[in-house]
C-alpha cells in the first residue's frame, strides 16, 4: 500500500510544541511547523486540495511550495546535491550503509540485517544513531524528497512478502519524521520481492535483497 505522510489538517500544520518520540520516549521541540505560522499553514492546505488528483514528487512539491518552501534551479541543484552527498557520507561512514549517487538522485541501500531482526518491523535500538545520522543531514537539507523504498527476497509468500516490506519502509518513515523532520516530504511504499538486486538462488544474494532504500530528490523547477 502507497501512502504519503501528510497532515490532514490545518490545525496539524500549526502545532508547535514539544512532542515524544515513539522511539526513545525522549522529549523533542517539533520544528514541523517552526517558522511557518498559520499564513503558510493555509497554503499548504491549499496546496494539498489543489494538488489532490496528483501523485508522488509532485503532490509533495505542490504542498511543500504551498507551505512557501522555494525550490532549487539551474546548477544550484547539483551544488546542493554534492554538499548533501559529502554529508552523508560522511555520516555514514562505517556504518553499513551505502551511498550511492545516481545523476541528481542520492541513493541510501540499508541492509535489513543491521536494520531489523529477522522477519521484524520494529527497527533494532542498535540502529537509531544511524538513522539519527541521516536525520541530521536531512534536516539540514530542508529542500530534497525523501522516497522509502521497503524490499524482501523471494522466501515466502509474495502477498506476506509485500506487507513486511511495507511495514519496514513505514518504519523507517516514522522514525525519521519523529526526529522533527517534516512528514510531508516522505513517502512511503514496499516492493515486496518484486525488485531484487541480486539472484534469490543465493544466501548471499537473498541477503542483499532484504533491504531498505532511501531516495532523496531534490525539490526543483520543472
Amino acid at each position: 500500500m502507497k501512502k504519503f505522510v501528510i497532515a490532514s489538517t490545518l490545525g496539524a500544520f500549526v502545532l508547535v510544541g514539544c512532542t515524544t518520540d515513539p522511539f526513545t520516549g525522549e522529549q523533542r521541540i517539533s520544528n514541523t511547523a517552526g517558522g511557518a505560522g498559520i499564513g503558510a499553514a493555509g497554503g499548504a492546505l491549499i496546496g494539498a486540495i489543489a494538488s489532490a488528483g496528483d501523485s508522488g514528487s509532485d503532490r509533495r512539491k505542490a504542498i511543500l511550495l504551498g507551505a512557501g518552501l522555494g525550490t532549487l534551479a539551474g546548477g544550484g541543484v547539483g551544488l546542493y546535491m554534492d554538499r548533501q552527498e559529502d554529508k552523508l557520507r560522511a555520516q555514514l561512514r562505517g556504518t553499513g550503509v551505502s551511498v550511492t549517487r545516481n545523476g541528481d538522485e542520492i541513493i541510501l541501500n540499508m541492509p535489513s540485517n543491521i536494520t531489523f531482526a529477522v522477519d521484524q518491523s520494529d527497527i533494532q535500538p542498535s540502529f537509531y544513531s544511524t538513522l539519527n545520522s541521516v536525520a541530521l543531514v536531512l534536516r539540514e537539507f530542508n529542500r530534497t524528497l525523501v522516497d522509502v523504498y521497503g524490499h524482501t527476497d523471494s522466501t515466502g509468500g509474495d502477498s506476506y512478502n509485500l506487507d513486511l516490506s511495507n511495514r519496514r519502509a513505514d518504519s523507517v518513515t516514522r522514525y525519521l519524521t519523529a526526529q522533527g523532520l517534516d512528514s510531508r516530504r516522505f513517502y512511503s511504499v514496499g516492493f515486496g520481492e518484486s525488485q531484487p538486486i541480486a539472484s534469490n538462488a543465493t544466501e548471499s544474494g537473498r541477503a542483499q535483497n532484504r533491504r531498505v532504500e532511501i531516495k532523496l530528490v531534490p525539490l526543483q523547477q520543472g
